[in-house]
């Protein structure tokens, strides 16, 4: 089969190679996902970039990619509930990641049933997003009815996902983008956003209850400057923090390391008794189950920025990472 895998860590255009590789082979609690449609994050492009190599080498060659959605081809012989035929999403296990594949292998726990409502690259742009979104806000944020949210840059992948799963959960909603996509945010919910191109969040005069952070940097730390007393920030772009470095194994040293690099967001959360986490999501059908749901009931809709041919994957990637992209960028395959 056909796969796309990273070679090297460096540009997106050197860096990555479409290559003849072997169908993979399923165990018992496993799926064999033909591909009808994967989808691109962040995550990827900052990979081959090497954004992480400090904290975890890659062995070269890699494929890429997390997010799938397509047709069993096979299952292992301790799968129940699924079978062959069944439509499919998933965002699959670290340990099997190359979803832009013809075939790709997916834990049976990962998966769940396609929204009914959707199509193959509407599906396939949900589940890393969609599970941190989900998780983020409901299992680490806790957030509830009537209170108020910063979500940072409402636009993107995850903020699309994030604004309608907020306003599902009642809150009051302000997130941030750029003039050409204030519509477009205020279409999916949001109660007020604040155009970064002319005016700081900061010089807002609002206080928030929990601040979304998907930007990191600078953002992180001054999130805390628009956050009540004993309030909550969860980034997914911010430093890590021990309760997430110790969850991915990394040795005392590197944590150390890291440790001192939170110290400004360590010091600026005490300062008003908030609570800080960075989240990286896991992967869970259940959850892609229950999203599902808000999918079919249309309280989430899809937001694709652009539809890309598996030929077209390197382009379709180098799009993404210029930060422009407006909600997801999908990869169909030819079926």
């Amino acid at each position: 089969m056909q796969s796309l895998m990273i070679i090297k860590y460096g540009d997106l255009n050197t860096s990555l190679e479409i290559q003849e590789v072997p169908i993979p082979t399923i165990g018992p609690n496993q799926i064999l996902i033909k591909t009808h449609a994967a989808s691109f994050n962040p995550l990827d492009y900052k990979i081959v970039r090497g954004d992480f190599k400090a904290i975890r080498k890659i062995q070269f060659p890699r494929g890429i990619g997390r997010d799938v959605s397509g047709v069993i081809e096979k299952v292992g012989e301790k799968v129940q509930k699924l079978q062959i035929g069944d439509k499919v999403y998933s965002r699959i296990d670290e340990n099997f990641v190359g979803t832009m594949a013809e075939y790709v292998i997916s834990n049976a726990a990962d998966v769940a049933l396609m929204p009914s409502n959707l199509n193959y690259g509407e599906a396939a742009s949900i589940p890393l997003a969609g599970l941190t979104v989900y998780q983020s806000l409901i299992d680490i944020a806790k957030l509830s009815s009537g209170e108020n949210i910063l979500i940072h840059a409402g636009s993107g992948g995850v903020g699309t996902i994030a604004i309608q799963l907020s306003k599902h959960l009642g809150a009051n909603v302000t997130t941030t983008t750029s003039t050409n996509n204030v519509d477009m945010v205020k279409n999916l919910g949001a109660d007020k956003v604040i155009d970064y191109t002319k005016q700081s969040f900061l010089d807002v005069n609002e206080k928030y209850d929990i601040v979304y952070d998907t930007l990191g940097g600078q953002h992180t730390v001054d999130s805390f400057k628009v956050l009540k007393e004993n309030g909550r920030v969860v980034s997914i772009a911010g430093e890590l923090d021990d309760i997430t470095a110790e969850q991915l194994g990394l040795n005392k040293f590197i944590r150390f390391i890291l440790s001192m690099k939170a110290r400004k967001v360590k010091k600026a959360a005490s300062r008003i008794n908030a609570s800080y986490r960075f989240y990286l999501m896991s992967p869970n059908g259940k959850q892609l189950n229950e999203l599902a749901k808000l999918y079919e009931k249309e309280s989430i809709k899809p937001v694709i920025d652009n539809i890309y041919t598996f030929e077209e994957s390197i382009a379709a990637i180098d799009y993404l990472s210029k930060g422009r992209a407006k909600g997801k960028v999908v990869i169909e395959f030819p079926n």
